[in-house]
């Protein structure tokens, strides 16, 4: 049987310090609640610079310009602790902020997006110099006088962009009535399209692949893109595909809170393996909602805001090509409507029913990679380490399986456990960070066999109190690709043929 494979991924944070009182939630919330509190008066001086943010150790391993391990060896809190970063990682990049409200407008094809002469003066020379994949796209950076827009603030018809606390910009409502398309809801949009597009051009730049070979797009942020008619339609992946220069793309939407990521990896690889396309993408942008979220904790703990990036990512699926990790699509796990909500039920349905098929027990699975968020910005905020967690209870689980010995525990978590340090972006820590490093582990590493764990919480949307997730195991390429149809490798199917033709021609010959 063949399998696809991970053939390569993009990651990137987007340092967006204005947005995290203008935009994100929890700032959001406290000025319509409690307009003169301390913390409106305080969270300005917590927050980082983009050289701070660069200089984050966590940061530097989501774009790859260190590992996961190394984070093992540093003190907590990480953020007190600085080392030398840079801008551009193996798997993508931190963009700052001014270059990703460009991207925004960008990104916008209604003309929704208004930035200043001046601004743009400043910014559009970057943008062209950093990514010539959207040169066609150049043409939309453009100046506007944007004094009408501070009237349009106030009255809530547009939403504000700023830049170093001053105002540069922004973003008008695309409909007078529709709620679903305010301005606020526009620049959430904006935000997860621009960050998708982003991702996908770092994938494209990483995996050595033309952007014309890309067949499918599959979106998977936990934000909703429609109309007052059908106010989650979608579709995220098809506009992010048309920026990113995918000309031969389609693509569609998937949902399911933080689990959506690897729902969306098993779609892609039941894609490939059954050979409706070649190659599919799985991309997602950011939630500038979540910017700050954590931000009253964190402050109280007179530690900066750490939630003070956008994220994004995007993962490339294809066909066997002998030498990336194959994605067994015999071997996924899910959490059912019968499961029951419990962790142990969920960590059983999630862990052991793909093991299970291939006779496997929990410690031959080198690496798990289940919520990898960073315990910097969740211990404070009381959420404890959520991988460390995650961890110990399924090493729990092995124990009560049989799988190994209680006193076999704490090396388990040690060696098939990885620190967090994905921003917590909802769905981007679910799994999916660790599919670069997944790639460099299973090709030049030592690593054999890897799973991804997405889990989501259903009873966010208020329709059900159900847990979700869906796992599945990521295994060293043996070399040996097959014929999708037959299951017999290719050489086999090149002998076949030279005997036959032999045996043709003695068979004429006797004739």
């Amino acid at each position: 049987m063949t399998f696809p494979v991970l053939k390569g991924a993009g990651y990137i944070l987007v340092h967006t310090p204005d947005m995290i009182v203008q935009n994100g939630t929890t700032c959001s919330v406290e000025r319509q609640t409690h307009p003169d509190s301390e913390f409106l008066k305080e969270v300005g001086k917590h927050i980082r610079s983009y050289d701070e943010v660069v200089n984050y150790m966590p940061n530097q391993v989501y774009i790859g310009n260190n590992r996961p391990e190394d984070l093992k060896d540093l003190e907590m809190p990480w953020c007190n602790q600085k080392i030398e970063g840079k801008r551009n990682g193996k798997f993508g990049e931190i963009m700052p902020q001014d270059e990703f409200l460009a991207f925004m407008q960008i990104c916008d094809a209604f003309d929704l997006v208004k930035l200043s002469e001046s601004f743009v003066n400043e910014v559009k020379p970057k943008i062209e110099n950093n990514y010539p994949e959207i040169a066609p796209f150049f043409g939309k950076i453009k100046g506007d006088d944007i004094e009408d827009g501070k009237a349009l603030i106030e009255e809530h018809i547009a939403e504000g962009l700023y830049h170093n606390g001053e105002l540069v910009g922004y973003i008008k409502r695309a409909h007078d009535v529709d709620i679903n398309l305010n301005a606020h809801t526009m620049f959430e949009n904006l935000v997860v399209k621009a960050s998708g597009v982003l991702s996908a051009i770092h994938a494209i730049r990483h995996c050595e692949i033309d952007a014309n070979d890309i067949d499918y797009v599959i979106e998977c942020s936990e934000e909703a893109c429609g109309d007052m008619n059908q106010r989650g339609g979608g579709n995220f992946a098809k506009s992010i595909a048309e920026i990113a220069g995918f000309q031969n793309a389609t693509g569609s939407d998937t949902r399911g809170f933080c689990a959506a990521p690897t729902h969306a990896l098993i779609q892609a690889a039941a894609l490939v393996k059954s050979g409706v396309h070649k190659n599919v993408m799985i991309v997602a942008g950011g939630a500038s909602a979540k910017l700050g979220m954590n931000s009253k904790d964190h402050i109280k703990k007179d530690l900066p805001v750490l939630e003070d990036v956008v994220g994004g990512f995007a993962v490339l699926v294809s066909e066997n090509d002998g030498i990336n990790p194959i994605i067994r699509t015999d071997l996924t796990g899910k959490h059912t409507v019968g499961t029951g909500s419990s962790p142990q039920a969920v960590m059983t349905s999630l862990i052991t029913s793909g093991l299970d098929r291939a006779d496997l027990k929990i410690p031959d699975v080198d690496v798990y990679s289940v919520e990898m968020q960073n315990p910097d910005i969740t211990k404070p905020a009381g959420a404890g380490d959520v991988p460390e967690a995650n961890y110990k209870m399924i090493g729990a689980l092995a124990v009560k399986r049989g799988d190994m010995e209680k006193k076999d525990l704490k090396d388990f978590v040690s060696k098939c456990g990885l620190p967090g340090w994905a921003p917590t972006q909802g769905h981007i820590p679910s799994g999916v960070p660790y599919a670069g490093f997944a790639i460099d582990d299973m090709t030049t590493g030592d690593k054999n066999r890897a799973m991804i764990v997405g889990k989501g919480s259903l009873f966010l949307g208020r329709m059900t109190n159900l847990f979700d997730g869906v796992s599945v195991i990521i295994e060293r390429n043996t070399g040996v690709t097959e014929d999708a149809t037959s299951g017999v490798s290719k050489d086999e199917i090149k002998k076949i043929i030279a005997e036959s033709m032999k045996k043709l021609a003695l068979d004429m010959m006797e004739e």
